[in-house]
């Protein structure tokens, strides 16, 4: 499932502004992306809210828990990012992603005849 980035996040924000609006892209709140880095969501808010650089050697870790090259968080490198429209389902489909093969398969097949299923209703209802 590939992520697409484009919006508030550009190369003149600041670095907390970027890391923030990356994070919630990602459909992580403070305390997953602090638990993926592994340190304190506290820092995470701090990073976000106080801090026009985060240390170097979390800036790395940083990036790879989110995604995106160490360039983009810091505003070396142009990026914006779009919020998922329903934050929640995102979370759903992320937790789908780490299930195994079959079982993602399955998945997408419910999805699909859900979809075929709502199709055929509102066309009944035309």
């Amino acid at each position: 499932m590939g992520y697409y980035i484009s919006c508030m996040a550009t190369k003149t924000s600041p670095f907390g502004k970027r890391l923030a609006a990356v994070r919630k892209a990602r459909g992580l709140s403070q305390r997953d992306l602090a638990q993926k880095v592994g340190i304190s969501y506290r820092m995470i808010a701090y990073y976000e809210a106080q801090t026009s650089r985060p240390p170097a050697e979390k800036l790395t870790v940083l990036a790879n828990a989110l995604k995106v090259s160490t360039d983009e968080l810091l505003g070396h490198v142009s990026m914006s990012v779009h919020e998922p429209a329903n934050s929640r389902l995102w979370k759903r489909l992320q937790v789908v992603e780490q299930l195994p093969p079959q079982a993602q398969k399955q998945v997408v097949e419910l999805i699909e005849l859900l979809a075929k299923n709502q199709a055929a209703t509102n066309n009944t209802k035309r």
